[in-house]
């Protein structure tokens, strides 16, 4: 038998304590600022952002400042939270692919490689969470809200019915 042993890192976080229960949280946060700071810097200077989008070339700019705002605030927002994790961090790498995409082919960009190469990077943090979720200390670790039911009508009041004032 080998000395290495296949390991789950979701069960590992579980029962590894709560400073390694941290990690997927401090990980969320890491990426998700760079996201969050991206989107209130286009909010504080929307009139640069709109012309710089419309010198890449791309239709809509008002539109398309809008869905960035929406993507890299929102989504931030919603994966430091660890709120639907595995959709948020989905939607957060498709549009970093797409925007990287976009802009590796505009001349405006082309030039600024080491750029070009950090954001290439931000899919595979998603995908880490995507992949394993956002760990113990999220909204999506959270039990379910207990469901309150009404009592079942039987035709006769109950001795303990609150509604009916006896009991």
């Amino acid at each position: 038998m080998s000395q290495y042993t296949a390991t789950n890192p979701v069960r590992d976080l579980e029962s590894g304590g709560a400073a390694l229960a941290l990690v997927p949280l401090v990980g969320r946060i890491l990426i998700s600022a760079i996201f969050l700071l991206s989107g209130l810097s286009k909010i504080t200077a929307p009139t640069a952002m709109i012309g710089y989008i419309s010198s890449a070339g791309l239709p809509l700019p008002q539109v398309g400042l809008a869905i960035a705002i929406v993507v890299e605030v929102a989504g931030s927002i919603a994966l430091i939270a660890g709120f639907h994790t595995r959709l948020t961090a989905a939607i957060l790498a498709v549009f970093s692919v797409a925007t990287r995409w976009r802009s590796t082919t505009t001349s405006a960009t082309r030039a600024s490689s080491s750029t070009s190469s950090r954001i290439s990077r931000w899919p595979a943090g998603f995908c880490r969470s995507f992949a394993f979720g956002a760990g113990p200390f999220s909204l999506d670790a959270r039990p379910p809200l207990a469901t309150h039911s009404e009592p079942r009508e039987t035709g006769r009041p109950d001795d303990d019915d609150p509604r009916t004032g006896t009991g």
